[in-house]
């Protein structure tokens, strides 16, 4: 099975892109994040032709979250919703049993600075899935994937010292994450590659991509029986390049 996860900033504008990545990859299961759409204008009919269908969260004209499955396979008991969310209208989180795996796709909030008061919020929305995904552990086996919008450790990090004293590095932000996969998440990208230093996200300022100055904040969180199933977990930096990209990268992973 392959699972992808991607921040598409804006599915309008990069349905040609999404449609690419499909044709070329085949992917299994798409979870998309800051799909941007408003719910009666989700691009379902394009995704059919492709051979997909989705079930998805949106705001309107910026967040908005989504788990797109070939046709053939059922998306079973889907929910929108993530107990104790502090701020469930702003569409951050779905998820659905798609061949027995529990998979949610998350936008966690950015939080902007240290002292403004959508860090707390960040915060909370960290506690919230921290919970849940504790929950949805004891039952099937379960991915998490998405825009954490965290740099797990410094090496995901183009600039560490740039960094200091901001969002994306903060020690509350980390800690929530370390207590993710303290309680039986593995991060999939660090499982196969322990050492690589790769990103996810670049801004699209100054030619921070060509630069190299980037932060890997994209991750796929899989239980720890799927991490032993995995055998491949990769990022596809070409779909950061080319006509109208988005300013993130897909991240792969392969289970047998």
């Amino acid at each position: 099975m392959r699972v992808v996860t991607w921040n598409v900033n804006s599915l309008k504008m990069r349905m040609p892109r999404v449609l690419e990545f499909i044709e070329l990859h085949r992917p299994d299961v798409l979870l998309l994040q800051e799909t941007k759409a408003p719910q009666d204008a989700f691009p379902d009919l394009e995704l059919a032709q492709a051979g997909y269908r989705a079930i998805h969260h949106s705001a309107g004209q910026w967040a908005g979250v989504a788990l797109v499955a070939r046709s053939d396979l059922p998306i079973e008991d889907p929910s929108l919703s993530l107990p104790g969310d502090p701020v469930p209208e702003e569409a951050r989180w779905c998820e659905a049993t798609v061949d027995g795996i529990r998979m949610a796709s998350v936008y966690v909030p950015n939080g902007r600075t240290l002292d403004s008061p959508e860090y707390p919020r960040k915060l909370a929305f960290l506690d919230a899935m921290s919970a849940r995904i504790t929950e949805l552990r004891s039952g099937s086996p379960v991915i998490v994937a998405g825009d954490m919008n965290i740099a797990p450790a410094d090496v995901d990090v183009y600039d560490p010292p740039a960094f200091e004293g901001g969002t994306h590095v903060s020690a509350a932000e980390r800690s929530r994450l370390g207590r993710i996969l303290d309680g039986g998440m593995v991060d999939a990208y660090r499982a196969v590659h322990p050492d690589e230093v790769q990103y996810t996200w670049w801004d699209y300022r100054a030619g921070h991509f060509h630069k190299g100055f980037g932060l890997r904040i994209d991750l796929a969180l899989v239980s720890t029986p799927l991490a032993e199933r995995l055998t491949a977990c990769g990022i596809d930096r070409n779909f950061r390049k080319g006509k109208k990209p988005s300013d993130h990268a897909p991240l792969m992973l392969d289970l047998r």
